[in-house]
Parts: structure tokens; sequence; C-alpha cells
């Protein structure tokens, strides 16, 4: 009894709760302020930092978000329903929110600055770069791939001293495995549009984050993540609810 009763106190410290549903949270230290996550599920993140609430790829599918803090900041990584969702968007965006997103997705919101691979800038004190998003294997029945080069984005963001990556919709791509001085990632796990656990672990090993967070991800295959990553023993693998 005891032991399911710490259980519970732990999952109840270690989750948030906006409207009646609750979500997983995470808190990354800084020299700055610390970074607490919020999984709203599939790839939505919200990343805490002083006053700031930012916002990655939010979807009214998961959560009601009018529930939700307003965005201070939102990215978008690209112009997919699952991560480009006007519903959200609206829900969260007031006239103070700064919104950055991939071109073609820009084209579907209209409002919003967009941001191009290997473009660096920082506002309000948040650094932020993008990076190349794309498959190099896993294609649609017609032969293009789900996420072609040049339309999607990654980004790094820098808060609190901390340089985390949200890869977005991506495989182990040279611009991923080359990225150097990351914090903590997350990397999509799930097929067909993104990576399996073997093309995660590949990935880490390129360019070893201190803090792997597979998100957006395929529950059966975290048994094998969690297996493939004993290889890696200098990259703590966390692991939170999706």
């Amino acid at each position: 009894m005891k032991t399911f009763l710490l259980f519970l106190f732990i999952l109840l410290i270690s989750s948030s709760s906006y409207g009646q549903k609750i979500f997983a949270k995470d808190t990354l230290k800084a020299s700055s302020g610390d970074v607490i996550i919020t999984f709203i599920g599939h790839g939505s993140l919200l990343l805490q930092w002083g006053e700031r609430n930012i916002y990655i790829d939010p979807s009214s599918r998961k959560a009601d978000l009018y529930q939700f803090p307003k965005a201070d900041m939102l990215f978008v990584t690209h112009h997919h329903n699952d991560h480009c969702d006007p519903a959200a968007l609206k829900a969260l965006t007031n006239d103070g929110t700064k919104t950055f997103m991939s071109e073609i997705a820009h084209e579907k919101w209209g409002q919003g600055m967009v941001l191009y691979p290997e473009q660096q800038l920082s506002i309000d004190g948040v650094g932020i770069t993008a990076v190349s998003a794309y498959n190099l294997v896993n294609k649609n029945e017609d032969g293009e791939p789900f996420h072609k080069e040049g339309q999607c984005n990654s980004y790094i963001l820098t808060l609190g001293g901390l340089r985390i990556l949200i890869a977005g919709d991506t495989e182990n791509t040279p611009e991923i495995k080359a990225l150097k001085n990351i914090d903590a990632a997350f990397l999509p796990m799930k097929l067909p549009y993104t990576m399996n656990p073997e093309m995660v672990v590949d990935a880490v090993k390129g360019f070893k984050p201190k803090i792997l967070y597979p998100y957006h991800y395929d529950r059966k295959m975290l048994s094998e993540l969690t297996e493939l990553m004993k290889a890696v023993p200098e990259v703590e693998l966390r692991i939170r609810k999706n």
C-alpha cells in the first residue's frame, strides 16, 4: 500500500494539469532559470522559461488549448495538419505572440515569421537556430519523401544557457548528426514518417546530446530504444508519456 501511494505521489509531482487532463512534465536545470517542459502529446510541447511560454507544434487533437497559457513564442516545424493546426494556433496566440514557421507552413497559416534552414537569430533572450528536417528513407507510394528537404524545420532553442533541439519530423540526417553542444534533444520515433529506434540511436551517436527525449513516438518501440541506448551510456535517456 505504501509503495502504491508513493507511486501516486511521484506521478502527481511529475505531471501538470490544464483543465481536467494530466500532462507529463520534466525540468531541465539551467544556469539562468530552469526550463519546465510539458508534454502535451504527439509532437506538441510547452517549454516554460522564466515568464515565457514557448510552444512547439501545438495540436488541438491532444488538449483543450484554451485552458493553457497564451504563447509568448510559438514554433511550427512544418505544414502537416498534426503539426500546423490552425485551431491550436488560434487558441494560443494573441497580439503579443511571436510565431515562427517553415516557408510552406507560412503559406498555409498566412502569418508569422518564416525561418529557413541554417538561419540564426536571437529574440527576447531566446536563441533560435533552424535546421533542415527531412526523410532520407521513408517515402510515399509515389516515391516522394514524406518530408522533403527544404520544406520542414528542426529548431535549436537556447534557453537559460541550455541548447535544446526539437527535431520535428525528420530522420537521422547529416545535419542532425553534425550538431554540437546539445543539452537536450527531442527526437521523433514513429514509422513510416520519421525514425525507428536504430535511426534514433545512430543520430544520437553522431551528436551526443546530454539528454535524449524520444517524442512523437510509437510506444511499441520504447523497449528496443532502451536496449540500443545502452551502447551510448554518456547520453541520458528520459522517456516521458507522449
